[in-house]
């Protein structure tokens, strides 16, 4: 252990010190990771990234993602290096006792087939325009590519890279603008391939899916190689397409050896324990689904760990420095365990699309933009049968700000001119803005729970909603309708329009966001315009007043777009600060940890947070409600008050403690 933290102590000096070619430590996502890069000379890639993007709206967002990340890195050295040898035997033992208990999960007895297809939009071109086939070619424009196929990967050319960096690697590149429709009718021919070996695959993306074959194999008695390679035929012939495969005893071993053989191979990794961790031993992390730059950079920086054999090797470190559910991720990597139960039929909670292009403040074409993107998740909604209520628009600014305007309606809504009608609104409140990117999502779809129809016996928060008058005439609240409490505020349908702003240090190609390192920030929110305060280490005097949320107003509470994210394994949550507001309402502490339970949820789980948010305030409503009851209670006999008390002594005297914090429910949901 000690010479382990010696090293690590030696390579913090040595990360200081200050290169010749200041290209080599510019690791920007544009890595020789994907297939068919294997070849390319990665210094050279960095160079003429570093070289064609310098001083850029895209470089100094880099550079801030860089400096969060080695502040991240130093702050978990600074944590290692106080670990006792105590400490460390103790975090060892709770590994090898959590290890052995992953193991025990162990499940052999599923065969899992991903399937992926090769250069998808790309390939899709090329078969339009055979004049294509064996030239270097991408699709997307100069301001960002969709795909590029194999001959353009040898120059260093790949996906999310801006045009003109990739020009410059490859002159004779031909740029195809995309054809979204085009693809996602040869996605679904792919897609009608897979139902005959499992009605039931997750489908990945437009052009990846994972199938469970064991019913197959077993019903056939075929081995699973037979139907891989039968299955890439059928894809082959129903669509003239390519497409690789990778079999292996669960998801996550089945994603990696899909990968192994592209383009137009396969790989089978055989049923047995032996054999996966002969696989695992010297795979290296970035080839896990999850593990991303931000995630690779620090596993290797702070703890040396390049292959994922060592994250059982280094299984101490990790539970000493990472949460129970990151720690098990990482075990599981390790052992070569991932899922292979098949998902329950579930329910969409949202349904988006969103659209990169060049940074324009034009009105016109942005509001073209709108239309096109109202339309597109207009017919994907009516496609499914759905409507909804929450419309959010998103926006990315030429300074790589990212901006979420929402607003939830009175009506369901699915076509595109009422989808248009309202993002058009949320638009023109941003305006006038250089934008590089527009979304849209729609939410809260009707009979959310389970396709059930809404309990019209179910009161809602607006029922228990009286107007100041009334409340000062009587003590307790009497039922109001959703029309009446509707009309009293404004004739518009919308009824909560909620807003935030953030930076987007996200990196687009790291699949583990929940390990980016960004502003330390906590999401407060007004319901009047609600808007996201961040409090930073760095700024703490200008963030002080925002400490705690204000209910001004509205009745809506909507749930929090979060945006930044912060998990600096430091557990100092800046307690003095947000102790005050922690006591009246719930806080994403760090965008990772709710203030009030302690649960973890990554910032991506946005619909489980909205329900966490509803579960606390309706939790903290229940509360409050008892507490007014409590002090209602008419006078009863001694024998009975007596008995009463007795029952519920600890919990008054736990009621009396904190009475004096409490703001009485009726204040916030008093009509002016």
């Amino acid at each position: 252990h000690e010479s382990e933290k010696r090293a690590m102590e030696g390579s913090e000096g040595n990360s200081d010190a200050v290169s010749p070619h200041p290209w080599q430590s510019y690791n920007t996502v544009y890595t020789t990771a994907k297939a068919g890069m294997e070849g390319v000379d990665k210094e050279k890639v960095q160079r003429v990234v570093y070289e064609m993007s310098k001083g850029s709206k895209y470089f100094q967002n880099e550079e801030r993602k860089e400096a969060f990340i080695k502040q991240k890195i130093d702050n978990m050295r600074l944590q290692f290096s106080k670990l006792s040898h105590s400490d460390l035997s103790h975090y060892q033992k709770v590994a090898e006792r959590r290890i052995l208990e992953l193991e025990a999960s162990r499940d052999l007895s599923r065969i899992w087939l991903h399937v992926d297809m090769d250069a998808f939009y790309a390939a899709v071109e090329t078969l339009s325009n055979p004049m294509l086939k064996g030239k270097p070619m991408a699709v997307g424009s100069m301001s960002m590519l969709s795909t590029a196929n194999y001959e353009a990967r040898k120059f260093g050319v790949r996906s999310a890279m801006p045009g003109f960096i990739a020009r410059k690697l490859c002159p004779e590149l031909i740029l195809v603008p995309t054809d979204f429709k085009k693809y996602t009718h040869y996605s679904d021919l792919t897609r009608k391939v897979f139902q005959r070996y499992d009605p039931n695959f997750i489908a990945g993306s437009l052009d990846e899916a994972y199938l469970d074959i064991t019913e197959v194999c077993r019903e056939r008695n075929v081995k699973s190689e037979e139907i891989a390679q039968e299955l890439r035929d059928s894809v082959h012939e129903e669509t003239g397409l390519t497409c690789s495969a990778g079999v292996a005893s669960n998801r996550l071993l089945a994603k990696v050896c899909s990968d192994i053989n592209k383009p137009n191979g396969q790989y089978v990794l055989p049923n047995d324990r032996l054999a996966i961790m002969t696989f695992i031993s010297s795979l290296p992390i970035r080839k896990i689904g999850g593990i991303g730059k931000v995630t690779e950079h620090i596993l290797k920086e702070v703890f040396g760990i390049n292959t994922c054999e060592q994250m059982l090797d280094k299984g101490s470190y990790l539970c000493a420095l990472f949460s129970q559910s990151t720690a098990d991720f990482f075990y599981s990597v390790g052992l070569g365990l991932g899922k292979t139960d098949s998902p329950q039929a579930s329910f969409r909670k949202s349904i988006s699309n969103e659209r990169t292009f060049s940074a324009t403040e034009d009105e016109v074409l942005l509001q073209k933009k709108l239309v096109e993107l109202a339309e597109m998740l207009s017919t994907d909604m009516q496609k499914e049968g759905l409507h909804g209520r929450t419309l959010t628009l998103k926006l990315k600014t030429a300074s790589f700000e990212v901006r979420n305007r929402a607003v939830t309606l009175q009506n369901y809504i699915n076509s595109s001119e009422d989808i248009l009608k309202h993002a058009s609104k949320l638009l023109k409140a941003e305006l006038p803005v250089s934008v590089r990117l527009i979304g849209l999502r729609v939410s809260q779809f009707n009979g959310d729970k389970s396709g059930a129809t809404p309990d019209r016996t179910q009161k809602t928060i607006t029922n228990f909603i009286t107007s100041g008058e009334a409340n000062r005439k009587k003590d307790s609240f009497s039922d109001v309708t959703d029309h009446d409490f509707i009309s009293d505020i404004e004739t518009d349908p919308s009824i909560d329009v909620g807003h935030t702003s953030q930076l987007d240090s996200r990196d687009p190609f790291d699949g583990n966001h929940s390990l980016d390192v960004n502003h330390q920030s906590c999401t407060l929110w007004k319901n009047d315009g609600a808007e996201k305060v961040q409090t930073s280490g760095n700024d703490a005097a200008s963030s002080h007043h925002s400490a705690c949320t204000e209910m001004l107003g509205s009745t809506s509470f909507q749930g929090q777009f979060e945006g930044e994210n912060v998990n600096d394994g430091s557990n100092l949550l800046e307690e003095d600060r947000l102790n005050s507001c922690q006591e009246t309402t719930m806080l994403w502490l760090n965008d990772y940890k709710c203030s009030l339970c302690g649960i973890e949820l990554p910032p991506s789980f946005v619909e489980e947070r909205l329900e966490h948010s509803d579960f606390h305030f309706a939790e903290k409503l229940q509360k409050e409600e008892s507490s007014i009851r409590q002090t209602s209670i008419p006078i009863q006999s001694q024998d009975q008050k007596h008995r009463i008390n007795r029952q519920s002594k600890s919990k008054k005297q736990k009621l009396s403690q904190r009475e004096g914090r409490y703001t009485p429910i009726d204040y916030f949901f008093v009509k002016e």
